[in-house]
Parts: C-alpha cells; structure tokens; sequence
C-alpha cells in the first residue's frame, strides 16, 4: 500500500489555481440514514436505510494577499452568492482529483501580531461531486 506526501496538492476556481494554499480539508462527505427497525424482526438489534448523500464542505487555509487576484476573486465569488467549479488535485502517480460545484460559504481572515496574515475558506458543494477524475499534469 502507497503513502503519499501531500505536498503539492492544489485547488483551482474555474480552472484558475487559488495560490498560497497552506492547507486543505474535506470534502466530508455523508449519509444520512433512517431509522427502519419493525416489531416483527428476528433480532432486537436496529436497523438502518442510507437516504440523502451529504457532500459536506471543504476547508481551505491559504496565506491571504489582499491583492493577488485569486483571492480577490474568491471572496468576490462569495459576495456575488455563485457557485464556481473546483478541481481538488492530488499530487499522487495516478493524478486523481476530486471536481465539483461550490458556493464560497466562508471567509475568516486572521492576523496575529507575531504571525502571517492568513485566511480560511469555507467552499459548500452543491450538487454531485465527481470523485473519481483523473488530471492531465
């Protein structure tokens, strides 16, 4: 079984990669289940159906530049209340990414005085992400 670095992984906005990305996370995709337990079942043990697929949201953490067009852009994308296309690349031998919709859902700058200025944001999925794409590099 491979290990991979993560290094090297990228997000792009409408195929516009978003620069000094420090980190990313999710999508933390789910389902939601019922609950399908009948008096009639062979065992006292509950049951479960999976219903609605949740494709949660992605966390970016990224060096903020309050000029550099990519963030200027993102943040407009959030204001604007549209949903862009992402691509969430893998730096792994079979080039895999994840594509999907999202609306910008979050914007939180920070600057502590003895740090770098940074900023996370928050991207919620709309629609089905397509999971299994692969990238020409």
């Amino acid at each position: 079984m491979a290990k991979l670095s993560a290094y090297g992984s990228m997000l792009l906005m409408d195929g516009d990669p978003i620069a000094q990305v420090t980190g990313l996370s999710g999508p933390n995709l789910s389902a939601d289940t019922v609950d399908v337990t009948t008096h009639d079942q062979a065992e006292a043990w509950e049951k479960h159906v999976p219903t609605i697929l949740r494709s949660g949201t992605v966390t970016i953490n990224i060096v903020y530049d309050p000029a550099l067009a990519d963030h200027i852009a993102v943040l407009a994308q959030m204001v604007d209340k549209d949903f862009a296309s992402f691509e969430l690349r893998f730096p792994n031998p079979t080039h895999n990414q994840f594509v999907f919709n999202a609306f910008v859902t979050g914007f939180t700058p920070s600057a502590p005085v003895d740090g770098a200025l940074t900023a996370a944001l928050t991207l919620k999925i709309t629609g089905e992400p397509t999971l299994y794409s692969v990238y020409t590099p």
